[in-house]
């Protein structure tokens, strides 16, 4: 009975760590993800891109700040179809 439960242990231990691993590399790509679409929109404002379009400037508010740390990349870019549609992205 001694070895059984020893190798369920074993078993428990190294499922354990491997879920942990899984979930500390997802978080850090999703924190990357984060940090690289907020300076993406600060950027864009930055360098005035949108005037080539003819539009002001994106407004940093707090939700274009969320929309673009959830979304990353693609959250920009949302942001940013959305501000040149006109819809305004306020709260």
């Amino acid at each position: 009975m001694s070895l059984l439960a020893g190798l369920l242990v074993l078993i428990l231990v190294i499922v354990v760590a491997y879920l942990l691993y899984k979930v500390v590399k997802s978080v850090s790509t999703l924190i990357i993800n984060a940090v690289v679409g907020v300076i993406l929109l600060w950027l864009i404002n930055l360098l005035n891109l949108m005037s080539l379009f003819g539009r002001p400037d994106v407004p940093i508010n707090i939700l274009t700040v969320l929309i673009c740390a959830i979304g990353g990349l693609f959250g920009v870019v949302l942001t940013v179809v959305l501000h040149l549609l006109g819809i305004p992205l306020t709260i």
